[in-house]
């Protein structure tokens, strides 16, 4: 595996969480390298568009946590699970495109073949958890805590996670914008946009057809962009609550309180998604206007990559006599 294709993987594992639209809904789906994954409720399809130009697919029927485990049926531990399968699902579908697309690539341009390591997916995914932590944890509670000994009026315990979190909110904003002028990435996010689109128009009840789909937008409120937004807003009164006082107990804390943001923030989204007109949907609408950086409108073919990973997640639906019903 090149050095471009381990960044490339990288970086869309640190997107995945955004890409996801991370809830148990009739459809919802992901974009990938070169394709999109499409699932509805007991079935999943992804579709990738190889370099030669054809479109494979991989189908997988599945089964819903909360049917397999009792106690994700429950607010708060329903949220956690959904994620928990929706990441599972993603690295899948993220490592289907991979091989059908980036690996494909270096292959060409080797003339050798080649098969695909163990490590060529465990290794980035390594390098992305500890990236995580660095940026979202161990960064924004660093310089908050250095701004409190300089600044005594953010040293309390409310002002010192306001300011680690808009620190954490700001750090996001600027990876997502930076990766976003890379041109692999600004192709996943354009397929990213061609997901939200598909989902759209089947929502609509119309025929699900490239030029029905394009009339759509690409902001779709059960959005990754969204839930992450919504998830690191609520950092701010839950790590407000946090005992300790000392860097690393309150670093400790802060990772071992993710399950609970999780929870916390599936919540809210649900509760938005069902109520446009309350208050928290007014305060989650920040996670659409993030869309703007995390979607782009697709090309027609693009599009048709998405409805095929649609059509493929019905059709194994269908065949295992599913019920599409809302979650």
């Amino acid at each position: 595996m090149s050095v471009r294709t381990f960044f490339r993987l990288f970086t869309n594992l640190q997107m995945m969480p955004v890409l996801e639209s991370g809830e148990e809904t009739l459809v919802g789906g992901q974009a990938v390298v070169e394709g999109v994954m499409m699932r509805a409720p007991h079935s999943y399809c992804v579709a990738v568009r190889q370099p030669d130009g054809q479109v494979v697919t991989e189908e997988l029927p599945l089964e819903r946590m909360s049917e397999k485990y009792r106690i994700f049926k429950y607010p708060l531990f329903r949220g956690c699970g959904t994620l928990f399968q929706a990441m599972k699902l993603g690295g899948r579908a993220l490592k289907f495109s991979a091989a059908a697309s980036l690996l494909e690539e270096d292959k060409a341009a080797s003339q050798k073949k080649e098969e695909i390591p163990g490590w060529a997916f465990v290794t980035p995914l390594i390098f992305s958890l500890a990236f995580y932590i660095l940026a979202y944890k161990f960064v924004p509670l660093y310089l908050a805590t250095r701004l409190g000994k300089v600044y005594p009026m953010l040293a309390g315990q409310f002002a010192s996670s306001a300011v680690g979190g808009i620190i954490r909110m700001g750090i996001l904003l600027a990876i997502l914008y930076g990766v976003s002028k890379l041109k692999d990435m600004r192709r996943i996010f354009e397929y990213h946009g061609a997901e939200h689109k598909v989902v759209f128009n089947f929502e609509s009840g119309q025929p699900v057809t490239v030029e029905n789909a394009q009339r759509y937008t690409t902001f779709h409120p059960r959005c990754g962009t969204s839930f992450l937004f919504v998830l690191f807003l609520m950092t701010i009164p839950v790590y407000a609550l946090i005992p300790f006082s000392g860097f690393l107990a309150k670093l400790l804390c802060q990772i071992a309180l993710i399950p609970v943001l999780v929870g916390l923030s599936y919540e809210l989204i649900r509760f938005a998604a069902k109520r446009r007109g309350s208050m928290l949907a007014v305060i989650a609408a920040p996670g659409l206007w993030m869309q703007r950086i995390t979607t782009k409108p697709p090309a027609d073919d693009q599009t048709s990559v998405a409805i095929q990973a649609l059509e493929g997640a019905m059709a194994l639906e269908k065949s295992q006599g599913g019920q599409l019903v809302i979650a």
